[in-house]
Formats: structure tokens, sequence, C-alpha cells
């Protein structure tokens, strides 16, 4: 996070471009400095004026008298690769960038200006926002470093956005509503200081409780998943993604140099990652006000209240619609809303108290609601009333929320309806108590389904996966065969080549014959057996539905023979130059009671590989018609995917006696995954239809693009999968045989018995406090890990008579962001030292620390842990005992 501390806590700022002329950036950036209050030197840099709005301007940047922490450039694009460099030479750390045009302004010699741009900066060691940038406001450090034309209040909230206009639009609401910000940020371009490194920093700011990202495109997903998964494990983070459709992300004139991506494999990015997207700006604004006023939402079950009955249907609608909860009443509540309410009340959930309630009625079924567990969230709604006047009920139910203490158990949002005065002030005053209140039902239970799907992105961010098992292949041959179809320059592989490759990991593909006539084709469908299928096989014609390529339910050789000629005519007439393979011949599966999926594997141009699943035997879009993951998967992941897929309606439910049976499944899409990861020669898989009845899955039609690969086969992968090339046989002092292998979310239960086997003093020399019992959140942090940026090495043992994952030792290291330094931990279990596990351990976590560039590798302990601090010692780790705080540092240089 080199240079973040001069972007959010800076001392002292220069304006660079500063202007007299109103309208003029560098003028707006002075005047909004001065307005804001900030407390530092505010420093001018022109050579056409002595001051600017009253303070002493400096005609150049070497003129200034001390070195600003942050300037702020606010000239012409031409301009701004001189003023870059000369910044650097100044010692300035970061420089924000406003011009918008540097990448379309050209330099003498064809490259844009952007490009010098970037080139001065990493010459002369200083860190770029933008161009193309708003500004910069920290409302707590009373700074405004921006042209916007309204100020930010003081918050918790953090806005990082690419677009200069959705800055605005969001502080103009913002201020409407009294939401605060401790950050807020327009990137521009983010030619250098990009979201990851943001996410980073911001996940441990004090200040933020909160993130909102406004995205037009992801430059590496790489780290950008790799810091998103990261912070929001500390941060709720909401994303505004625009650009859903190729032609929207087009049009964006700025974005046209990089890769849109499809639109639903950044939603799978984005709910890999923990975090919530929204897809229009009412829907942020809406999961803004919620978020920021409410607490984590126990369950997803949700109990309406209302003095009308449409407008409860309504929003009953809109939460069944969109996958919602409605909570039961249990018999006794609803014998007690019999007693308190009249005989036409609703008789359940919705509570409709009816039109005639007044405030007393209203208080005394919001009191019954909040003194039961029935419920997690509720949702208070009102239409005008002369019983129950907005105002006044707003009043009297917010002060029963504030002084109720029951009412913290629960998420509590309003619906005040209306456009009159009365109903405007009504939801002002919710605003104000901190209630989220919302104008219309339906948007009411969007902001109510905005927290449920942020907490079920957070769960399958936590949950701890379903071991599938070793998966049984054979890598080499699969990797053999792929090698020989590449060799022999076939690109496009139909069924009968693509079986080999799959059958290498155990799945199970229709056996198919290619024939090269039809005297050939009718004497195969003879040895198979009728009915038979007849598909035609071409690398040229990549669609067989585009020629009716495909026969089936054939019951004799005449009827074999006039399909290959039906299908070779038209194959003339529509593709007279195509090569054509041959006829691929099948037995006729027996469909009945089965489900027919199509699974595709593609590469995004942003996230790399991603496994599509839907529907078989249609034509997709696959932003509409197929629900995305994207690998690795374990067998958790796989379900989320087939589930979403199922209640989204990609996947619809048949009436088969066999019900869809998911385990297998799943199993299937995770050995999907493992082949993607292994085979980067894979460009594209099509499987339409895999034919699932019960535990059987069998493929009947695919077909396989390749490409030549050159490069890091993981590298590829938008997140690092389990790195098996790491796995190390080993063995202790006794003769018993272990293997270091990286750690898998799978191994919670197993950690969970191993700490057991530890010591509370040991443990204590670990954690430096009591540990206690490990609960699933701890745990699922110590085996859920990021392997990019973070690595532990368990000693498991490999004995034949006792459970390989029995845990004997762990070593772990946590790299910083620019994976310069990592911090060690290691812990072994007390009954088994004295073995050498210890060293065994260690050595393995330096090995890996200097293979992946990490300059430091640094611990601490406590001087009573001599076994940790001799161990140090003999590796050559610099050890400094602090007496007065209790502990020894320890740390390696591994240059």
């Amino acid at each position: 996070m080199d240079g973040l501390d001069a972007l959010f806590k800076p001392r002292s700022i220069a304006v660079v471009g500063a202007s007299n002329t109103p309208g003029r950036a560098g003028n707006l950036v002075i005047k909004n400095l001065q307005s804001g209050g900030f407390k530092g030197p505010i420093m001018p840099v022109t050579p056409k004026h002595q001051a600017i709005a009253g303070i002493l301007a400096y005609p150049d940047i070497d003129a200034l008298p001390l070195i600003p922490d942050l300037a702020v450039v606010c000239t012409a694009a031409i301009r701004n690769v001189d003023l870059v460099r000369d910044l650097g030479k100044k010692g300035v750390k970061l420089a924000l960038v406003l011009a918008a045009d540097m990448k379309q302004t050209l330099a003498d010699d064809g490259r844009t200006v952007l490009e010098h741009m970037q080139e001065a900066a990493k010459e002369s060691g200083i860190r770029l926002i933008g161009p193309n940038s708003l500004g910069l406001i920290l409302p707590w450090l009373n700074l405004n470093a921006s042209f916007a034309p309204v100020p930010a209040n003081r918050g918790n909230i953090a806005f990082i956005s690419q677009s200069s206009a959705v800055c605005t639009t969001i502080l103009d609401w913002a201020k409407n509503k009294r939401i605060g910000f401790s950050v807020f940020l327009s990137i521009g371009e983010a030619c250098d200081i990009d979201f990851p490194e943001l996410l980073d920093y911001l996940s441990r700011e004090s200040k933020t409780n909160a993130i909102l990202l406004y995205i037009d495109n992801i430059r590496n997903a790489r780290q950008f998943m790799s810091a998103a998964r990261a912070a929001a494990r500390n941060r709720r983070i909401l994303v505004l993604k625009a650009g859903r459709t190729q032609e929207a992300a087009t049009a964006l004139r700025h974005l046209r140099d990089y890769p849109a991506g499809l639109d639903a494999a950044y939603d799978a990015a984005i709910r890999r990652s923990g975090m919530l997207r929204v897809k229009t700006t009412p829907e942020l604004f809406a999961a803004v006000e919620t978020l920021s006023h409410s607490q984590t939402l126990r369950g997803e079950r949700l109990a309406i209240l209302s003095n009308g009955g449409g407008p409860a249907v309504m929003a009953l609608d809109a939460l069944l619609e969109e996958g919602g909860k409605l909570a039961t009443l249990s018999d006794e509540t609803t014998a007690e809303m019999n007693a308190l309410l009249p005989v036409s009340w609703s008789g359940g959930n919705p509570v409709d108290i009816v039109g005639d309630a007044d405030i007393e009625r209203y208080l005394k079924a919001i009191r019954l609601l909040l003194y039961k567990d029935e419920a997690d969230a509720i949702l208070i709604m009102h239409s005008p009333s002369a019983s129950a006047p907005g105002l006044a009920t707003a009043k009297a139910v917010i002060d029963l929320i504030k002084n109720e203490p029951r009412a913290k158990r629960f998420n509590i949002i309003t619906n005040w309806q209306g456009e009159s005065d009365d109903a405007a002030v009504s939801r002002l005053a919710f605003t104000h108590s901190g209630i989220p209140t919302y104008r219309t039902p339906e948007s009411a239970v969007t902001a109510f389904m905005h927290m449920v799907e942020y907490r079920r992105n957070q769960k399958q961010l936590m949950e701890t996966p379903t071991s599938i098992g070793e998966i049984d292949y054979d890598i080499d041959k699969s990797r053999g065969h792929i090698k020989q179809a590449i060799d022999e320059k076939k690109n496009l592989l139909n069924t009968h080549e693509v079986k080999p490759i799959l059958e290498c990991y155990g799945l199970n593909v229709m056996p198919t014959w290619l024939a090269s006539d039809a005297s050939e084709a009718a004497q195969i469908a003879e040895q198979v057996g009728y009915p038979v299928a007849v598909k035609l096989s071409s690398q040229d014609i990549q669609h067989k539905s585009a020629v009716h390529g495909v026969m089936l339910d054939l019951n004799n050789s005449a009827e074999v023979a006039n399909a290959v000629q039906m299908i070779m005519d038209r194959v003339s007439i529509s593709y007279p130059s195509a090569h054509i393979d041959g006829l691929q011949i099948q037995s006729m599966a027996n469909r009945a009671g089965a489900h027919e999926i199509k699974i595709s594997v593609r590469k995004d141009p942003v996230f790399g590989p991603i496994i599509l699943i839907g529907e078989g035997g249609q034509t997709w879009d696959m932003n509409k018609d197929a629900a995305v993951a994207i690998p690795p998967l374990n067998m958790t992941l796989a379900r989320y995917l087939v589930i979403s897929a199922i209640k989204s309606g990609k996947i619809r439910p048949r009436n088969h006696p066999t019900q869809l049976d998911m385990d297998s499944l799943c199993h299937f899409l995770v050995t999907l995954s493992q082949i993607i990861i292994d085979c980067p020669e894979i460009s594209s898989l099509d499987i339409d239809p895999l034919m699932v009845t019960g535990t059987k899955l069998t493929v009947l039609d695919c077909s396989m693009t390749l490409d030549t690969f050159d490069g890091d086969i993981q590298q590829r992968l938008a997140i690092r999968p389990y790195p098996k090339e790491l796995e190390e046989n080993g063995a202790l002092r006794d003769g018993r045989k272990i293997l270091l292998r990286p750690i898998l979310p799978e191994d919670e239960p197993f950690h969970k018995a191993f700490v057991e086997k530890v010591s509370v003093e040991d443990l204590y020399k670990r954690f430096f406090s009591d540990v206690g019992e490990l609960n699933h959140e701890a745990l699922a942090n110590l085996t859920q890990i990021d392997y990019d940026r973070e690595m532990a090495f368990l000693a498991v043992c490999k004995d034949d008579h006792i459970d390989h994952n029995e845990i004997l030792g762990v070593v772990r290291a946590l790299a910083n962001p620019e994976h310069t330094e990592a911090e060690f931990a290691v812990l072994v279990r007390s009954d088994l030292k004295g073995m050498g596990l210890g060293n065994v351990l260690m050595n393995k976590i330096i090995e890996y620390a200097k293979q992946s560039g990490i300059r430091h590798l640094t611990g601490m302990t406590m001087p009573s842990n001599q076994g940790m601090v001799a161990l140090a010692q003999k590796l050559g780790f610099e050890v400094d005992v602090q007496f007065q705080d209790g502990t020894v540092d320890l740390k390696l240089f591994l240059d």
C-alpha cells in the first residue's frame, strides 16, 4: 500500500494549475479546500498569479517551500507528463490527476500522453490517482480536494468510483439523506492505484464501516477478487456495476480499450467475494440506506405490518418474486393478535391492522411482534389515514423503536406511502432517526432483500465445504490426448474425440463411433443395436443445428442411410467447402425420467475460464439463460451454482419420478473445474446435454475447442486454485511418514480436532491470549485462505492405519499486499514436540517465501517460548527480545 497514507492522511497539499478563473478546476479545488476547513498548508502552483483566492501562490513545483504529501494536478493533459516528473523529483509521494482526455491526446511519437505520464511516474517514484478524476474528499480531515459542487458529510462509508458523474449524483443524494462518508474518491482511469490497493487499505481504516464501489470495468481480476475477498470479511461492500450489456459497455468511451467481460461473470465474482451487487442507482441508494442504518441480519424471515391490505399484498408479491421468506405467525401469536385487532384483520402475516387503525393500535401490534421470535425483520407500512396521521404515527413508531430494548434484535424498515408534505416529512423523520424508510412497498422489500442477499453471500464466503474426496484422474494421459489433437491441428473436437479426455477424469460419455459414409454408418448401427442417433462431425461447422446435423430414433439401416444422405445434402448446400470428418453414431439413450442439462466452459476476457449451467437443448443468451461460476469449485460452491440455476429458472424442475441428484451433479461440476485447472489449452467446452438419471450422469453430446497455451497455468484463473505442486513428503525423527500440503477449506473440522490436542500454554504462546474453543468463524478464517496472499502448510500423517486428515502441525505466512513481507506463525501438536516437526514446517515456509519473492519473513513469540527462539536462531532469524512488552521479534532476510 505504498503511498496510500499520503492519499488518506495528507498533512499538506499542492494544487498544480490553480486558477482565479471561476469554473476552472484549479479554482474550484482551491475554493473547496478553503471552505472545507483543511488545517494543513494549501499551496497553489501557477506562474500566472501571485495569489489564488487570497493564498500565496508559487510559480513552479521547485519553488514550493516544503514537500507536499499530496498534489492535485488541475492542468491540461499535454502538460501533465513534465509536471508529474517534476513532482516526483520534488519528493511528492502521490498525485491526483484531473485531466479527462489524456488517453485521447497523442504525443509527438504517436503514444498517448497517458502512457508517457505513467512512464514518468514510475521513473520518479510517484503514485497516481486518475486521470479523469473528480478528486478526493476526506470529511474527517475537513479535506475537500475536488471540484465537486456538493460537499460530503462525515460518516462511515467509503465511496470509490470510476465515474465522476456518478460521484456528483451520490453526493447530492447523500446530502439530502444525511448520509456521510469517511472517504469519497474518484479514481477515473485508475492508471496506477486501483480498486485492489484501495480495498486493502480501507478494510483496515478505522473510520470506515462499509465500502461502496462504482465499477465500469475491472483490469486485473485476480488482484481485485483477492483484495475483495479479504476486505469483505471485515467490511460491508456494495458494488454498482455499469455496462451490463456488451453494447452499454462499449458505449463508454474510456472503456473501449478494455474487454467488457460477461455481466453474469461479474455477478459470480461479486457473490464469490462476499460483496453485494446492485444494478441501478435507486437500488444503490436503497441498499446504502438500509445497510448504513441496520445491524447484521439474524435470519431471513420478514414480518409485514400495514394499515392497508392492498399495499401489504404488493409487498408480499415483491418478497416472494425476489426469493424472500415470509415469517409464519404461531397459533399463540395469532390468538394474541385476535384479542388486539378488529375481527376483520388479516389473520396472519402480512398483518393488516385495518384501515381505521389509530396510533395506539399500530404501537400495540408492533410491540407484540417485537416480543415474539417469529421474525428477523419487520416492515412497518403506512397508507395515508385520518385516524393515524402520517407524521404523528411516524414519531410514535420512532419513539417505540428507540426506547424498546427488544427492537435492537430486529432489522426494522418502514414504508410511509404518499406524496403529500405529511408523507415526505414523515420519511425525513425516519431518516434523521437512522431508520431506513422508502416511498413504495416494492422499494422497501428490495432493500430488505439486499440485506438477505448480502447475508447469503457472506455465508457462502464462510461456509465449510463438503469434501469431494480424491478425484481419480490421469492428468498426463488427458494432456497427452490434448497435445496430440493440437499437433494434428485439430482445434475443434467432437464427442468421439472429447470422450477419452473426459474419461481420464472418470466422467461417463456415451459410446460414440465415427463413420465415413452412409454404408459404414449403417454397418456400425447394426452392431450397436437400434434405435441409434446420427450426428454430423465437422471442424468447419461448429453448430450442428445450422444444418439439422442430428437425426434421432433411427430404427433400421435404411433410415440410417437416408439420414446420412440428408445431412450430407444439407451440408453441400449451406457449407459447400466444409470439411466433413464423418458421422457420429450413438445408441439412443433412454431419456425417460432423466434431466437434461447444458454445461459450458468459456474464457471470459476479464475473469478467465468460467463455468455456465442451464437448461439443455436450447440456444443460450449467456447473460440471461445460464448461471455462472468461477473456478476453482468445491462441493459447496457447486451446490450454490446449481441452486442458483434452479431458483432463477435457468434449470427448470421436472415432474420426474427420479429427482435431480444434487451430490452427483455437484461432483461432476467439481471434476469439470479440475479439468479446466489442469488443461489450459481448453478454450471452450460445450456439453449438451448432460443426461442426469439419479446418480448416473452421461454426456450425450459435447464439443471442445483447443488453443495452444504458453504461460503460467494458474495465473490465467481469477482465483488461485489449490497449489498441489507445493505438496511434499517428509518424515519425523521417529521415522513417521508425513505429507506437507497447503490447507484446504474442507480441513476445518480436522483443524478443530488439531487445536484440541494443543495445550492451553502452547495456544497462549501462539495467539498471545486465552483462545478457548475456536468458533466456526475463527476456524473458517484459518482454513479458507487466499493462496494468492496467504499460505498455510499442514503436516498430516501418511501412515496407512491413521486418518490422512489428522493434522500434526501447521505453519502459515500472511503476506502484505505488496507481497514483499510476510508474517509467519507455527503451531505443533503438544504431544509431538521433540520430533523435529517445527524445524520441518519452518523450512517449508521459508522455502515457499523465497520462491514467492517475499523479502522479509517476520514473526513474534514470547521470551518463555525458548524452543521457538532457539529454532529461529538456528534458521538465521534476527532475534530482538522486548522485555518491556514481553515479546520476541523475529526477522529473516530472504534476499
